[in-house]
This record gives structure tokens, C-alpha cells and sequence, in this order.
């Protein structure tokens, strides 16, 4: 697998602001890759968010990624992941993923398994097959 651009998910955005560890699943992985989030995780994270201090910690977070917005012409194809998942959140990011042509990388590929066309990788061995290399 060649990949060279991903779509972090937000468990592993979440997993690096509270982790005590430097070197973070999220840091190893934008050290690698060309990381993106959606604006649907950035949404999701700041709606977390119970003070200032964590919403400065989320914000520093995305310094090191670019997030994928939307636009008129990607709502069609986001639609259609939409209502493929069993979950509306992970349907709107698996839309965004499949629209932007990038595999999504979480700790968790539950949500996502059953959204047609969308490609999902564990955080853990995408981790462990670039250390391989």
C-alpha cells in the first residue's frame, strides 16, 4: 500500500490531546503522511470542548493538517455515504473521505466498515507497515 495522503479521524485527534505521550499515534502519523480532517471532525471535537483551554489544544492540533470542507458540487456524493451508515457523523466524514478520493485512518474502522467505495485503515497497522519499510 503507497499511500501518501489520509484523513485522520478524530479518535486519533482526541487520543493525542489527552495523551502524556511525545510521540503521539497523530504526531507519528503526520510525520509520515499528508494529513487532513474533515470539518465534520472539527465539529465534532470543538462541540467537546468544555473550556478554552482544550478549545486552544483542539486548534493547535489542526495546525499540522488541512481540512477538508464542503461544497454544492461534493453534497451529492456525500449524500450517498450519508445514508449507507448506520451512524449520521461517520456518514458525512465517510462522504467527505469518498468525494476527496483519501482512505480515512481511525483507531476505530467500526463505523465505517459497511460505506461502499470508502477505504478504511487502522491507525495501528498503517503505523506498523510504514515502520516496516
Amino acid at each position: 500500500m503507497s499511500v501518501r495522503k489520509i484523513v485522520i479521524d478524530s479518535d486519533i485527534i482526541l487520543d493525542h490531546l489527552t495523551t502524556a505521550d511525545a510521540t503521539s499515534i497523530l504526531r507519528r502519523l503526520i510525520g509520515r503522511y499528508f494529513c487532513y480532517t474533515t470539518i465534520f471532525n472539527a465539529i465534532e471535537l470543538f462541540a467537546a470542548a468544555r473550556s478554552q483551554q482544550e478549545i486552544q489544544a483542539i486548534d493547535d492540533a489542526f495546525y499540522a493538517m488541512k481540512v477538508l470542507g464542503v461544497n454544492a458540487k461534493s453534497a451529492k456524493n456525500i449524500a450517498r455515504a450519508y445514508t449507507s451508515s448506520q451512524e449520521q457523523l461517520s456518514g458525512l466524514i465517510a462522504g467527505l473521505c469518498i468525494e476527496s478520493k483519501l482512505p480515512i485512518v481511525t483507531l476505530n474502522p467500526k463505523p465505517y466498515k459497511k460505506i461502499p467505495s470508502l477505504e478504511v485503515i487502522p491507525a495501528l497497522s498503517l503505523l506498523n507497515e510504514s515502520s516496516n519499510l
